[in-house]
């Protein structure tokens, strides 16, 4: 095994949806050499481009294919958790939903890491951002490189879902308000019916910049630091040990598991689990890996006569796709969302209900036989926590992610989940969506299963993730927090992380979008340090 050192003035790890950003930005500036170590492959496997193609994607060699440990509270199930490992990271293999979350998620953020993470802050980051396909003068964000689109073809029956959302009491309204209260058809990250990923947007069109240097199947494996400074980072490439040093800073943008788990790898973390491991302490660090937060949710299927995507395969549609960038392989499967209380005693909602036109059971991974549609209900507002830890001292072990799922002590989580569940069912009652529902077929229960039961089961027995996790290397301005609000490692100098493991808290929204957002702050920041 060789050890080749290449030297840059900054090395970013991973090229998701902050890391794209951030490598395309610091580019920007002729004289600073960037290189960008990405764990994953191309982009190239065709279904990263087809919208509705995207579970096509899970368990693939450009999928990191987690599973959590055991959950308790969830019928001691293992819930899978697709990560993207290419180009593009997650952004090149979520399902595109472009929901920034509320003002006051961001405003929370401020409480913890200061004024510049304050909602005022980030929207001008938004605005920088986003390019809103037919947006008008009055919307923010229309002048940046990542399109953000209506969907081209949505299902007939998602304007159905809709409208009996409005029946029992939810109304419509846009997108992407500051605090959203009604159902809206979700805003898309693509462009003309393709997906369009952070690294479509930041990443390519910077590749054409002689200063950038973007390294694919490149495991990152440690952070070499000399003292106190980070001054490297070691990964495996082609069968052989490399190393690329940086002049002036490294920032780790692996995702909320990757980075904690790069950061125990190379001495920062809780300094007993990392004597366990044989692994010597650069600075003792407890809260690398805690504060793991998820959206989980949970769904309930009912069986339709059609329009649904089961037939998105079907040759029409292929047709329809590669001729016209049409029809039902450019959605995005979560066609409609919105936003509720769980009690009528709460500020803000604490629930996402999502409606997908399609049999999308078992997160795609075992095909449903016959049309179907599922009514799903997210807990945005979590009280359970849980963390990210190491299995080894082995860079290609995977992590030990344990979300602890509905585990809080007050039961609050799980009482919300079955509340959701309970309005998914309202809303599949109302004139508009009844009358094209068929009958039960998730959970599979008996007809004498009584209402709750049912619940129960399609929570215990359905629920996953929506593939959200953040908070693992959280920022702040108290001491015990892993990075400050300049997203700097505490204990050492040198090294940043920039991606959703700094997320204080975790958002009412989805979590692409912030992330880009901190991709963007994160270059502005370092800019600044020059």
């Amino acid at each position: 095994m060789t050890n080749d050192v290449t030297v840059a003035d900054y090395v970013v790890v991973g090229t998701g949806s902050a890391g794209s950003v951030l490598a395309g930005r610091l580019s920007e500036d002729a004289s600073q050499e960037v290189v960008v170590l990405e764990a994953g492959p191309e982009d190239k496997n065709k279904f990263v481009h087809i919208p509705a193609g995207f579970a096509q994607l899970f368990r693939s060699d450009v999928d990191w294919d987690y599973l959590t440990e055991p959950q308790a509270q969830l019928g001691g199930r293992s819930i899978y958790w697709p990560r993207g490992k290419m180009l593009g990271g997650s952004s090149s293999m979520n399902a595109m939903m472009w929901v920034r979350g509320y003002a006051a998620d961001y405003d929370e953020w401020a409480e913890h890491a200061g004024e510049d993470w304050s909602f005022p802050e980030v929207a001008k980051y938004f605005a920088k951002i986003e390019t809103i396909e037919g947006a008008t003068e009055s919307d923010e964000g229309t002048s940046g490189p990542l399109q953000v689109s209506a969907q081209r073809s949505p299902r007939r029956i998602t304007d159905h879902y809709l409208k009996a959302a409005a029946e029992v009491g939810y109304p419509g309204e846009r997108a992407n308000k500051p605090q959203p209260e009604g159902f809206t058809q979700t805003m898309v990250t693509q462009k003309r019916g393709s997906r369009w990923s952070a690294a479509d947007a930041y990443l390519k069109p910077a590749r054409k910049r002689s200063n950038l240097t973007v390294l694919t199947e490149a495991l990152a494996t440690r952070v070499i630091f000399e003292g106190s400074r980070a001054v490297g980072v070691e990964y495996r490439r082609n069968g052989a040990v490399h190393t690329v040093r940086a002049r002036k800073e490294i920032v780790l943008s692996g995702g909320a598991i990757n980075s904690p788990q790069l950061l125990m790898l190379s001495g920062i973390g809780d300094q007993e689990q990392l004597k366990q491991h044989g692994i010597a302490v650069q600075h003792h660090l407890p809260a690398v890996g805690e504060n793991l937060l998820d959206h989980l949710v949970s769904l309930l299927g009912y069986s339709v006569e059609s329009d649904s995507l089961f037939a998105a395969e079907k040759i029409p549609e292929l047709v329809n796709y590669l001729a016209r960038r049409r029809g039902m392989l450019t959605s995005n499967v979560g066609e409609a969302y919105g936003f509720v209380r769980s009690r009528a005693d709460l500020a803000f909602p604490d629930l996402e209900l999502i409606f997908a036109p399609a049999p999308f059971f078992d997160e795609g991974l075992i095909p449903h036989p016959a049309h179907a549609v599922g009514l799903g209900t997210i807990l945005l507002k979590p009280e359970s926590t849980g963390k990210i830890s190491l299995r080894s001292a082995d860079p290609t072990d995977k992590p030990i992610i344990d979300p602890r799922y509905l585990s809080d002590s007050g039961g609050v989580d799980r009482a919300a989940m079955l509340e959701g569940l309970r309005i998914c069912t309202t809303i599949a009652s109302a004139p508009s969506l009844k009358k094209e529902l068929g009958d039960l077929v998730r959970p599979a229960v008996s007809p004498q299963t009584s209402a709750e039961d049912m619940l129960a089961e399609a929570l215990e027995k359905l629920s996953h993730t929506l593939y959200h996790p953040v908070g693992t290397c959280r920022m702040g301005t108290d001491p015990a927090s892993v990075v400050t609000p300049e997203l700097r490692v505490r204990g050492v100098e040198g090294l940043r992380v920039a991606d959703a493991s700094v997320m204080p808290t975790i958002i009412r929204g989805h979590t692409h979008a912030p992330s880009m957002v901190i991709g963007a702050k994160a270059a502005d920041l370092i800019a600044r340090s020059r």
